[in-house]
């Protein structure tokens, strides 16, 4: 074949539409890339380190909101006379507070973190202990050693990491300061039986202040067991527990919640009387405003009383005693002789 015949044949092919074979196109790698919307400024995403206990972590991309962002600092509005913007302050430590605003006071906010040991974790130890007072002071703020191996952290939920263990102190170290700082004053807390338990502690009865108890009692909210992420949602309209919780924060406002309430609350306890002035302590201011007198020598009750009154002479120069007896030898004999039988008389 010529090469004119090639070139006719060539072009009769471009002529029938026909298209020179052509290797396949590369497919293009779609990339997960989050779009974000215009009306939440609030919303960032961050690719954070899976934190469970597996030995291959992976980085997932989760959605993280700064609940401060949606919180009104500046609103002027009250409830039950507290400043919501001074409440909503307290519960992301915005206050300043003044030198005997940090004192530990009369009411305490107690909030506890545990972490999973034993089979599957499934048991709860003490890992974090925080300790506000009224007015959202930290107080105490300890991680507990370990003394089982740690199955689960509970990162997302307990906000607690391995590296928080390198600081933490002993059980019995820190019991014993709870114990002491919560000695004759009312503890405020959530559910605070759980946190008393894992603390292996106990507080008198009118001593306690549990919201998630009184805010049931006083008709607060619908729901017997409130959490408290939705309790404080519903009366101070902030957001907690978006993520990793933090014991401080909930101690704050668990205190938040209480202060909104406590006129109303308070008035089923019975208030508590200053330390070291109980009854005890009365009675003996009440002896020593008596006047006290002397008791002479040789006075004063000695072993049993047979029952008998006697009547015993002094006779200064020989200092000796004579005891009388009142009735005679026979004294059996002039028993219900008298005019007036009374009950129990008997004759002989």
């Amino acid at each position: 074949m010529s090469a004119s015949a090639v070139k006719v044949s060539t072009k009769k092919t471009f002529r029938k539409g026909k298209k020179p074979e052509q290797s396949p196109p590369h497919k293009r790698r779609k990339l997960d890339r989050p779009q974000l919307s215009s009306g939440s400024p609030a919303l960032t995403f961050v690719r954070s380190q899976d934190t469970s206990t597996s030995a291959f972590p992976r980085g997932n991309l989760t959605t993280v909101i700064d609940p401060e962002l949606a919180v009104d600092f500046t609103t002027q509005a009250t409830k039950n006379g507290e400043s919501l913007a001074t409440l909503r302050k307290m519960i992301f430590g915005r206050l300043e507070h003044t030198s005997t605003q940090t004192d530990p006071g009369k009411y305490l906010a107690i909030d506890c973190e545990m972490v999973g040991v034993g089979i599957d974790g499934e048991e709860s130890s003490l890992a974090r202990v925080s300790i506000v007072n009224y007015w959202g002071a930290v107080q105490l703020d300890e991680f507990v050693k370990q003394k089982e191996r740690v199955v689960d952290y509970r990162t997302k939920w307990s906000g607690i990491r391995p590296s928080d263990m390198t600081r933490a102190k002993q059980f019995e170290e820190v019991q014993k300061t709870v114990a002491a700082l919560t000695k004759d004053r009312i503890i405020v807390g959530h559910a605070v039986h759980n946190d008393l338990k894992v603390l292996l502690l106990s507080h008198p009865g009118p001593c306690i202040r549990d919201t998630q108890h009184l805010a049931a009692k006083h008709n607060v909210t619908s729901s017997k067991r409130p959490a408290l992420r939705n309790l404080v949602k519903q009366e101070l309209d902030v957001v907690i527990q978006g993520g990793e919780h933090s014991s401080v924060t909930d101690a704050r406002a668990t205190m938040a919640v209480f202060r909104l309430h406590r006129k109303e609350w308070e008035k089923g306890f019975r208030p508590l009387s200053v330390p070291g002035a109980g009854a005890s302590n009365k009675r003996k201011r009440v002896e020593s405003s008596e006047p006290t007198v002397p008791t002479p020598p040789d006075r004063g009750r000695k072993g049993i009383s047979s029952g008998l009154s006697t009547i015993v002479k002094r006779t200064p120069q020989t200092r000796s005693k004579t005891a009388v007896k009142t009735a005679s030898n026979n004294w059996w004999t002039t028993l219900g002789t008298s005019g007036i039988a009374g009950k129990g008389s008997m004759k002989l």
